[in-house]
């Protein structure tokens, strides 16, 4: 992906920020300086920081997980629309309705709703219906699409947030924050980057400026997605070959097996000279094996590395834990599933206030629930067990 550069953000106006009188002073490391009574926001942070969230986003989308697009202003409307469709992410651009995701049972019920109106169209039993009875259902069925049509593939929670205006959306960044769910936003200078996991401090208010950051963010998006598609391909080729190397092996023991070929006949030399030979050979055999000796922790070492490497599982699957979480609980020597299974929630719960007092509001109880599942393969089964749990708690 090419990276954007300062002057691109320049000429789209992403450095202007909000009247001084305005500012949060929270915003203060991200201001460059103030001209005409307006703040102008530092670039350079502008491109470091993108960086850093265009990573994290990119290995959300390589995970499976969605990542919901929320933007309700009118100049930020049609451009999210139109950027978060084109890698098929759900968006939110009409209203944000209450409870979206700490409700979200009551949204897929909604949605569910809709799909019943389609159905009832395809097979008939909507012509059965009476004159006004059919308006009335029709003005659902386009109320329902309006608010709710972007999000109909989104079976369960989203893996993040991507928000323009903080300010505005307060309320998705309250339930996203209840939820655990990692936050990324458009910063201006009169808004708190602390609510936010992952800021980019830019002018969230001209169209030109939303679209060169939403541009990037998408880029990063479809960047993970094809990650994803690649590696799936991988693991499909592999198992190809292994069924073939199977069949193989199968028609190889099948074979008759040929008779061994004599060998040939060694002239056995002198007992003197053998005797010599086989000293030199203990001799050998002392320093090989001294060298070995020496060598062999540091070989122990790689494999331990290595297998560690190989132990730790993506936590972020079970539904309650962010990327922050992962990394304490992964910290705390619960890195796999096998591990966080057998861990108590009451101890994880320490592990989570010790790490930031702002974990302290997760509830951990289906945690070790949940990573049995995955540790034992049942995806499927945890699947539809966040599904029809809300927001991964019973």
């Amino acid at each position: 992906m090419a990276k954007v550069e300062v002057k691109q953000l320049l000429e789209a106006g992403v450095h202007f920020g909000h009247l001084t009188r305005k500012w949060n002073p929270n915003m203060a490391p991200y201001i460059y300086m103030e001209r005409n009574g307006i703040h102008v926001i530092n670039l350079y942070k502008t491109v470091a920081k993108m960086d850093e969230a265009n990573e994290a986003l990119s290995k959300i989308a390589a995970s499976g997980r969605k990542i919901l697009f929320v933007a309700t202003k009118k100049q930020a409307k049609d451009i999210v629309a139109e950027k978060a469709a084109n890698v098929n992410m759900p968006y939110i651009t009409e209203r944000w309705p209450g409870g979206m995701l700490t409700n979200f049972v009551t949204i897929r019920k909604a949605v569910k709703k809709m799909a019943m109106i389609d159905r009832m169209k395809k097979d008939g039993t909507f012509l059965t219906l009476s004159k006004k009875e059919r308006l009335q259902v029709d003005r659902l069925r386009a109320k329902l699409e309006k608010n709710l049509g972007s999000i109909s593939e989104m079976t369960r929670l989203p893996g993040a947030l991507f928000i323009v205006d903080t300010m505005r959306e307060h309320i998705a960044v309250k339930e996203a924050q209840k939820l655990n769910i990692p936050i990324f936003a458009m910063v201006d200078t009169n808004s708190d980057p602390r609510d936010v996991d992952y800021l980019i401090p830019s002018n969230d208010d001209a169209s030109k400026s939303i679209d060169i950051i939403m541009t990037q963010v998408t880029n990063a998006v479809a960047e993970g997605l094809a990650e994803r598609k690649s590696e799936k391909a991988e693991g499909d080729a592999k198992k190809e070959k292994g069924d073939k190397g199977s069949k193989k092996e199968d028609k190889a023991a099948a074979a008759p097996k040929l008779k061994p070929t004599p060998e040939k006949v060694e002239t056995k030399a002198p007992p003197v000279l053998q005797k010599a030979t086989e000293v030199e050979v203990d001799v050998k055999a002392t320093k090989e094996a001294v060298e070995e000796e020496k060598a062999s922790p540091k070989k122990e070492t790689k494999k331990a590395t290595k297998e560690k490497k190989s132990a730790s599982d993506d936590l972020t699957k079970i539904e309650g834990i962010g990327p922050k979480a992962a990394e304490a609980l992964s910290n705390a020597g619960m890195e796999s599933f096998e591990k966080l299974a057998k861990g108590d929630a009451e101890k994880i719960k320490e592990v989570l206030t010790e790490a930031s007092s702002r974990m302290a509001h997760l509830d951990p109880t289906s945690w070790p629930k949940q990573a049995k599942m995955a540790a034992d393969g049942k995806w499927d089964e945890l699947k539809e067990w966040q599904d029809s749990v809300k927001g991964g708690v019973e």
